[in-house]
């Protein structure tokens, strides 16, 4: 089993995904967020085992933040990085930063994606860890 991880970033999700255009600081920050998809890309393509988790600060799917502020939500993942997971068919994605999230939900392929900050995991199951088999 390998694991690949990066920060990732913002952006927001679907077609509600923050583009390049407009002012140098908006395609800085999409900037950024492609940057670190990249990393990841660049991480996953060096594990050769066919078991591959990836390690997120950042939400890659817009169901682990629901329950968060809807206005907050291009500040809490993006997009971006469910595409480069979905490519490598990765077994589960693990990620924090959206405190008042949902606990999981999948990509479009089906990864499972785990929201594991830590008020998610006391309110979800009354614990401070997650147990999750690969």
């Amino acid at each position: 089993m390998g694991f690949a991880g990066v920060c990732g970033f913002g952006g927001g999700f679907g077609q509600q995904m923050l583009n390049a255009w407009g002012e140098p600081l908006i395609k800085a920050f999409v900037q950024e967020a492609l940057d670190h998809s990249l990393r990841l890309e660049k991480a996953l393509t060096r594990l050769t085992m066919e078991k591959r988790v990836v390690l997120l600060h950042y939400s890659p799917i817009r169901d682990t933040v629901a329950g968060e502020n809807p206005e907050l939500f291009p500040f809490l993942g993006s997009s971006r990085f469910e595409a480069t997971i979905d490519q490598f068919q990765v077994c589960a994605v693990f990620h924090g930063h959206a405190h008042h999230g949902t606990p999981e939900g999948k990509t479009a392929k089906q990864v499972p994606v785990f929201n594991v900050a830590l008020p998610v995991l006391s309110r979800s199951n009354g614990r401070q860890f997650l147990l999750y088999e690969i």
